[in-house]
This record gives structure tokens, C-alpha cells and sequence, in this order.
């Protein structure tokens, strides 16, 4: 089971997984994020961990390995820490436990505040994209598309900006896992994904991904796909 980053959606991992019949992959969208519609109930990243799980009740899934890009990994890892006897494995992808520090939360607050107050001009989401995935050219298809149909605004971005502080509890998650990082991430910032590492008992090195930033599954796919392949041939032999 894995989610996307924020802005993006389930399409950011097209090309990035093994195939079947080694793995089974579902993806899913976000509220407010491609085919999902965005009401306005506030929502956490511990809701979203609610749906998660709910969606794997629908599918009559038992257990998963639970992963993701950015939000996405915010959204594993509380749903490891909800259900830790149904998580296998977790797979994080440029993401980390802690929550925004004021210099952060004020940028970004900046940042959303042009969003609503002058739309998805060409500046701001060439800005957005070049923070997401990087320089590469899914960068510039990504930017037309918010210049097309938005960003989620409102109930996702205050999700994403006050997200609470799980560094704490992350020795209670067990379970192996993956933790990659974009050589170029210009988002989460390395000390804070190493710090996840060092806290999570089942992880091992940060793998990092040369040339890529903070979105590695749309840039550098055959990259991603092959140490994913490599830790869930490892991490959860019996399933393969």
C-alpha cells in the first residue's frame, strides 16, 4: 500500500514498482488529490492512516507493507503505529517523522497564501514543481497540470502543515524498513530523515538516490523499482 506526495497522486509510482506476480501494489489518492474529491472536513495524517486501513478492509487485506513519498510516508508510519500487527514492512520514500519548525511553517504558509491569493500562475507552480520532483522534465509536466487544474488547497495543506511531532514513538515500530532519500531533496532535510532512521529499529542505512530530489519514483523509476525489489526480497521473503 502506498501514498503519494503532496500535489501528486497515485500515478507518481507508474514505472517505479515490481511487477507482479513477485508483489501486489495499490495505490490510492488522497483527498483533494487526483480522482479523490476534497470536501471540507479537516482531516489528519491519522485519518488518512484510518483510510488506509479501511481500504485494505474493503480489499480483504489482512497485512501490507505500507509505504510512501513525503506525506505519503507521514501517512505509513502512523498507520504502522495504529496497526502494527498488520504492517509488514514500511517503505519511506523523502519523508520524515517531525513536524514543521516555525521557520518552515511560516514559509510554507507564505507560499499557500500566494496559491490562494493569485491561483496556479506559472511562477508559482514552476516554484512548486522544482521543490517536488527536481530539475528534470516531469517537473514542467507536473506545473501545467497544476496550472490546469490547481493544488489542494484548505483541509490538505492544513493537514500537511500541522502535522504533529511521532518521532517519539517510532521505537514502538518494529517492522523492517526502507527508508530512501533523493540526493537533491530539497524538502526534507537530511539530518531529520537520518534521525527517523536512527529511531526506527527495523531500518538500516539511508538509501540515498543519486541525481534524484524529492520525488525519486517519477525521475529516477528503474532506480526506486530495483532497491524496492532488492528490500521486499529480504525484508518479506515469504511473500515472494
Amino acid at each position: 500500500m502506498l501514498s503519494h506526495g503532496f500535489a501528486l497522486d497515485h500515478s507518481m509510482f507508474d514505472g517505479a514498482l515490481p511487477l507482479p506476480p513477485q508483489c501486489r501494489f495499490i495505490t490510492w489518492d488522497a483527498p483533494g488529490h487526483g480522482n479523490s474529491p476534497l470536501g471540507d472536513t479537516p482531516f489528519s495524517f491519522w485519518d488518512l492512516a484510518r483510510d488506509q486501513l479501511a481500504i485494505m478492509d474493503a480489499l480483504g487485506i489482512d497485512q501490507a507493507v505500507a509505504g510512501g513519498c513525503s506525506q505519503g510516508g507521514f501517512i505509513a508510519l502512523r498507520t504502522a503505529l495504529l496497526a502494527p500487527d498488520r504492517v509488514t514492512a514500511l517503505i519511506l520514500i523523502d519523508t520524515e517523522a517531525a513536524a514543521l519548525d516555525p521557520v518552515e511553517l511560516s514559509a510554507y504558509q507564505r507560499m499557500f497564501a500566494e496559491f490562494s491569493e493569485s491561483g496556479p500562475t506559472a511562477e508559482l507552480t514552476n516554484a512548486l514543481a522544482s521543490q517536488i520532483i527536481g530539475d528534470h522534465p516531469a517537473a514542467r509536466r507536473w506545473a501545467r497540470t497544476w496550472q490546469t487544474r490547481g493544488i489542494p488547497l484548505g483541509p490538505p495543506v492544513d493537514c500537511l502543515l500541522h502535522r504533529d511531532d511521532i518521532t517519539g514513538q517510532l521505537p514502538q515500530i518494529t517492522a523492517p524498513a526502507l527508508v530512501l532519500r533523493g540526493e537533491h531533496d530539497q524538502s526534507i532535510p537530511p539530518e531529520r530523515q537520518q534521525h527517523m532512521r536512527d529511531n526506527l529499529p527495523g531500518a538500516r542505512d539511508v538509501h540515498i538516490i543519486a541525481g534524484a530530489g524529492h520525488s525519486p519514483t517519477i525521475t529516477h523509476p528503474y532506480t526506486v523499482r530495483t532497491v524496492i525489489d532488492r528490500f521486499l526480497t529480504t525484508a518479506t521473503p515469504e511473500r515472494r
